[in-house]
C-alpha cells in the first residue's frame, strides 16, 4: 500500500480523478480525519471536506503502482 497526500479542490478535478483511477483494477481509499471512503465513488468524495488535503491509499504493487503514480501525480501535493 502507498499513501499520498492529494488535493481535489474543484468539481472538475474530482470528475477527472475518478475517471482516471477507475481504469485500474485495484482498491483506492480516501482518508479525511476519521472518514475512509472508496476513491472511485464521486458521491463519497463529495461527502468529504475538499478544502483540505486528503490522504489517498493505493492498494497496488509493482508495475501497476508505477502506472497509477504517473496518473495521480497531477493531484499530489507536497
Amino acid at each position: 500500500m502507498k499513501t499520498l497526500k492529494i488535493s481535489l479542490n474543484s468539481i472538475d478535478k474530482v470528475k477527472a480523478f475518478v475517471n482516471e483511477i477507475s481504469k485500474f483494477d485495484c482498491d483506492f481509499d480516501l482518508v479525511s480525519g476519521r472518514y475512509v471512503i472508496d476513491a472511485k465513488s464521486i458521491m463519497g468524495i463529495f461527502s468529504l471536506d475538499l478544502s483540505k488535503p486528503i490522504n489517498l491509499n493505493i492498494h497496488a504493487e509493482g508495475a501497476t503502482l508505477d502506472a497509477i503514480l504517473a496518473v495521480v501525480q497531477a493531484y499530489v501535493i507536497e
